[in-house]
Formats: structure tokens, sequence, C-alpha cells
């Protein structure tokens, strides 16, 4: 019997867990999903310093001619006094002499030989940053689970921290079923087509931050799919595409069933891709989507990546959306939960002006999809809709609904 998408991904969910960790340099932590919380070891600024190049004085020699008493350079470690009727110069990030009040730039004084002549129009703590207003000692910067990027790097390089600890990157195999076909390095037959689906999940797979396995593509028979999940059950997800039907050729179910195959759902209400099956053999989880190569990449990235996200231990592992506009009218049949490929310019999204099951050419120009409920038959220009995206991540720590209405 087949479920809802939202039953699908409960399922998902629930079962698709975190997985082992490691310690790797921070150098090598950028697209990797953090597996501790990380605290500030020191506060940051950690002492009151110029933000600028300029002159340190105390707040009631405004608009005096001072002279200048020393120079304090960043990185100075003895400490300086500032006394009355004097002015220090001072370096960008030099430590705040004692008695400074405030910082004023080169460029907003007058100098004559020693002498430096100040404006009236100072203010108490200009251009002093002070000690901790950045990052205060103890204070959480980075939650468990989270996607590292370039700027949280910054944060661990600016608390001295080298390593850090990881979820391990996930280990995905991949291969698809089916005599008619032959992957894009072989020649082709009569009657015979490339196979796209596997280089399509393995690429995408790659851009999710995954280790990809790819173990070919097997024939029609129940032997060689057994074959192709022996050599793969190492892995932390198996993606089949093909033989999930039920023709008389779709032997992929019935390999998997031999094999100890746990199965946690095998159908999904959804247009294309009601086919879909989740389950597991041991700890190795296990998608079989269809072999139509629309259809099979749409599901990859709704239940595929949502799988990928789950393993890989984000805390944002839930898929969000995009609230957007129609950019003109559409017309669907109604009847049964639709995935609807597009692309969104920032303002509104067009949906493909021409899609089906087995196409290749709609996704490749398209950077997003929506996922229409099953009572809609048609959108006006301007209706507002939700999209998901498939050029990059739009995640969330809490789950959302997906679909337009």
């Amino acid at each position: 019997m087949a479920i809802n998408v939202e039953e699908a991904l409960h399922y998902i969910y629930s079962t698709a867990l975190p997985r082992s960790t490691e310690i790797a340099p921070i150098e090598n932590a950028i697209n990797r999903i953090l597996a501790q919380t990380i605290t500030a070891t020191h506060s940051l600024p950690a002492f009151d310093n110029s933000a600028m190049d300029g002159y340190a004085i105390r707040t009631c020699d405004r608009g005096k001619t001072l002279p200048q008493s020393c120079i304090v350079f960043a990185g100075d470690v003895n400490d300086v006094r500032l006394t009355e009727d004097q002015c220090i110069r001072i370096m960008t990030g030099a430590k705040i002499p004692q008695g400074c009040e405030a910082i004023v730039p080169i460029e907003n004084v007058t100098i004559e030989g020693d002498n430096v002549t100040f404006g009236s129009n100072i203010k108490a703590g200009q251009h002093i940053r002070l000690k901790g207003e950045d990052i205060q000692y103890d204070m959480t910067l980075l939650e468990k689970g989270t996607f590292l990027n370039a700027h949280h790097i910054t944060l661990l390089a600016s608390q001295g921290i080298t390593h850090v600890k990881l979820y391990r990157r996930l280990r995905v195999a991949f291969f698809s079923s089916g005599n008619e076909l032959k992957m894009h390095f072989e020649t082709l037959g009569n009657n015979q087509l490339y196979n796209t689906n596997t280089p399509t999940f393995t690429a995408r797979a790659t851009e999710l931050g995954c280790e990809v396995i790819f173990t070919g593509t097997a024939g029609d028979t129940i032997e060689s799919i057994q074959n192709h999940i022996l050599s793969s059950l190492d892995a932390d997800l198996i993606v089949t595409s093909g033989g999930v039907s039920v023709g008389d050729a779709d032997y992929t179910k019935k390999a998997f069933q031999g094999l100890n195959f746990e199965n946690i759902f095998e159908s999904v209400e959804i247009k294309p891709g009601k086919p879909t099956t989740f389950g597991k053999i041991k700890e190795t989880l296990i998608l079989n989507l269809p072999g139509n190569p629309l259809a099979s990449a749409l599901c990859f990235e709704l239940f595929g990546q949502s799988i990928i996200h789950a393993l890989s231990g984000r805390s944002d592992k839930y898929l969000s959306t995009i609230t957007t506009r129609m950019a003109q009218p559409f017309v669907m049949k109604k009847g049964r939960r639709s995935l609807i490929p597009g692309w969104f310019d920032g303002s509104s999204f067009t949906p493909s002006p021409n899609f089906g099951p087995g196409m290749v050419l709609p996704l490749s120009r398209a950077n997003s999809y929506m996922m229409v409920d099953e009572s809609v038959e048609k959108f006006e220009q301007g209706a507002e809709v939700k999209i998901i995206p498939t050029r990059w991540c739009m995640n969330t720590d809490t789950q959302v609904s997906l679909v337009t209405h």
C-alpha cells in the first residue's frame, strides 16, 4: 500500500541516524558536519584595542594641542599609561593605553612637529574595540550538527583550535539495473540506452559531500542484482534505479528480499516516482528509485537528499522551501501529489515547459521544483507557491511543510 510523502519522510528521518565520527584538522573540515559543540576558550578581542591608526587621548583634551609622548604598535607587550596633557600615537590592533578614553584617526588631526592639534568633536569610546565585544569567553560558538563553511573555519581559527570532531563522510553505493542500459563509455547496441541515472546520483552525492561507490550496471537477473548488492553492503546507503515496478523483468525487489531486506516502505503517493522503496539490510540503508531518469532524479532530490542529510549528522537535516510566485499561468492534472521542475530567477518560478518521467533535459535546465497538492489543477500568474532548490541546500532544523496547495 502506498504511503504519503509526509509518512515516507517520517520513516526516513527516524531510520537514518548519524554514523561514526573522526578527528580532522580544521583545514579539512570545510563542508563537513561538526560532531561536537564548540565553546570559546578566550574572549575576542582579548584586550581593548585600537580600531584605527591614530592618537589615544582623554576626552577632556578635545580641542587642545598636545605633545606626542610615544608610539604603541600592535603586538607591543609593555603596558603604557596616558598622562595628563599628552597624546600617544597608536596603530590599529594595539592595546589601548591606560587612561585612554578615545582614539582619534590620524586624518582628523593636524600635526606640527611633535605637537598634535585635535578637534572638539571627540566622543568617549570612539574607535576603541572592547575586550569580548565580538566573542565572550565560554560562549557557544558552533553547535553539534553544524554544516561547516569557510566562515565557521574563521571562528575555529580565532580560538586557536587546530582539530575538530566530525561525522565521517558517508559512503554511498550506486547501481542501476536493466539489460537495455549501457554506461556512457560503452558502445550502444540496438534498442539500448545510456545509463544516465547512476552518473546523476554519483555527481549529486559528491556535491552533498559523500564518498561514492559505483558498482556498475546489473543485468535483469536476481543473481546479477544480488552480486551488486553484496559488493555494496559496506556502504552506509545503497541507491538503485530501475526494477522496482511491477513488470515481468523488475527483479530488484526480489533480489533485495532474498538478502534479508527489511522493508520500511515500498510505494509513495507521488508523481512521478510512486514505486520508490526504502528499507535496510542490517545497518545499510537502501533506496530503490524508479528507472525513468526525471522521476528518479526528482525522487533522489526529495528522498535521497533527506536520507543523506539525516545520516550525515546535520542538525538542519530537514528540507525547506522558498516562497515565491508563479511567473506565468500553469495547468496540471490533479489527483496525485506532483513534483514540478522549473526555474527560480530570484523573484518568480517558471515551470519547465515540457517534462515527462523519462526525460533528461528538463532537470538540467531547472534549479528547483515544487511539490503540488493533489487537489490543485491550475495556478494563475502571481500565485504564491513553495519551491525546493536543487542546486543549493535550503535546510532547516525544524520540519516544515513542503507542499504547495
